[in-house]
């Protein structure tokens, strides 16, 4: 496996696997990853929408490597492309054992997300401040 530099920008979110995150062999759940990836990119479309906003379909989930207990996970999510009520965010998780300082990608994922008002109605995604 070749190892990468990380993003050169700060994680939307970071946490450290923990056992109740894990099967029986300490290998991280595939769903638990995937939260914290929706999570960081909810964060980003709702940062950028100025307010609610829904997930309506993730693409392209690639697991490349596993996590396991212990490993200090960093998810980087950039705003990849906008309309006029959805936004498109790229996804990546990354992985360091917590002895160590070797990083590894271990996921990415495409989100896509729709602002929503009040009423959980579509809405215009506001221009840019």
């Amino acid at each position: 496996m070749t190892t990468l530099p990380p993003p050169d920008r700060a994680p939307t979110i970071r946490v450290t696997a923990m056992p109740a995150d894990a099967n029986a062999y300490g290998d991280i759940f595939g769903g638990w990853l995937m939260s914290l990836m929706d999570s960081a990119a909810g964060l980003t479309a709702a940062r950028r929408a100025k307010g609610r906003a829904v997930t309506i379909a993730t693409d392209g989930m690639h697991f490349h490597a596993p996590v396991h207990v212990g490993d200090e996970v960093s998810v980087y999510a950039q705003l990849e492309k906008i309309g006029r009520t959805s936004m498109t965010i790229q996804v990546e998780s990354w992985a360091r054992d917590r002895h160590g300082e070797e990083t590894r990608k271990v996921t990415e994922a495409r989100f896509t997300f729709v602002a929503i008002d009040e009423n959980r109605r579509p809405r215009d995604v506001p221009p840019a401040a």
